[in-house]
């Protein structure tokens, strides 16, 4: 269903011309996605994990068109996107879940209103009878009821506006959705209702999922695929149990280790900062060669020297030169 190939994006993050002008500095980009590939099967999930600033947001937006990539193409079945955003009847079938209930819904509009955009600008009810029915039917099927239509916002919790969201995401009849953690900013308990709405919907509607995240829990629980993002490069990527039981790359297993587990209280565990002189590289200057090299206990010369080529090793894909000479512990 979507096809991602070789996407690259940067932004300007210049100073002003002016100031760039004065002081002789010239212009600075940041590569926030690098070479990134990936492909989605029609009815799977495939979610994204890193950490925060690893370009997992970037990708969302670029796959539904929010940015435009620098280099590289995105494929929605079969078609390239800037076409698909010239065809309305491909356009409404993907959209997205955004990551802040409280900002991603216009505080000044009515519920109904807010649901029903998309119908209205895909044409998809043929009067205002019918437009109230369709907004009715995506309350109830969120867990609202019809009533909640002629609310605003605000009026809302957290986790009833997440599913307000997801109300207006189905509102297009979409077959594709990108849902950018849309639980991060919800309660542990509103959590997981919103999680196991979105798997039943999925099931019942046959939805695929690009879902974004940094929580590995839920990311156990949604998962088909799991790719692993880090600093704007896919390092891993594989079916979901193959990722947690079999992980590969250093930077995979570092963040299955700091996963809290009450079955090995006491056990000693790594920090994924690596040695506690080693800061998070800056991702305009990234480091040469391999980008965890500075925080990975097992790189080398070439691993400082050679940035690593994404290659099958068993079920998963995996970018690193000690899996590829077999220096990783238990290989």
């Amino acid at each position: 269903m979507l096809q991602v190939t070789s996407v690259t994006h940067r932004y300007d993050v210049s100073q002003p011309w002016l100031h760039r002008v004065l002081v002789g500095e010239p212009r600075q980009c940041l590569t926030a996605v690098d070479n990134v590939s990936f492909r989605i099967e029609r009815g799977e999930t495939l979610s994204l994990v890193g950490e925060s600033g690893c370009g997992k947001s970037t990708v969302a937006r670029l796959v539904v068109g929010l940015h435009a990539p620098s280099e590289g193409t995105i494929r929605f079945q079969g078609e390239t996107l800037s076409s698909v955003r010239a065809q309305p009847a491909l356009r409404r079938q993907f959209n997205m879940i955004f990551q802040d209930p409280y900002s991603s819904l216009n505080p000044r509009w009515r519920v109904r209103d807010v649901i029903g955009e998309p119908i209205r600008v895909f044409g998809l009810a043929s009067d205002q009878v019918a437009l109230r029915q369709r907004v009715d039917a995506l309350l109830v099927q969120v867990g609202l009821v019809a009533e909640d239509g002629e609310k605003y916002p605000h009026q809302f919790s957290g986790g009833q506006r997440q599913r307000i969201s997801i109300a207006r995401a189905l509102a297009s009849e979409p077959v594709f959705l990108v849902c950018d953690e849309p639980t991060s900013a919800l309660d542990v308990s509103v959590q997981a209702q919103i999680l196991n709405l979105m798997r039943d919907l999925q099931r019942r509607l046959g939805l695929t999922l690009l879902f974004i995240s940094h929580n590995l829990a839920v990311v156990r629980h949604m998962s088909d695929r799991i790719g692993v993002m880090y600093l704007g490069s896919i390092v891993e990527i594989g079916p979901a149990d193959d990722i947690f039981h079999a992980p590969r790359h250093p930077y995979t297993r570092l963040l299955l280790d700091a996963l809290p587990d009450m079955t090995q209280t006491g056990r000693k565990r790594s920090p994924v900062g690596g040695p506690i002189w080693c800061e998070v590289p800056d991702p305009i200057d990234p480091p040469t060669g391999c980008p965890f090299h500075p925080r990975c206990p097992l790189a080398d010369a070439r691993c400082r020297r050679e940035k690593p080529t994404i290659m099958l090793s068993g079920r998963t894909e995996v970018a690193c030169h000690a899996v590829e000479e077999g220096r990783l512990p238990d290989q």
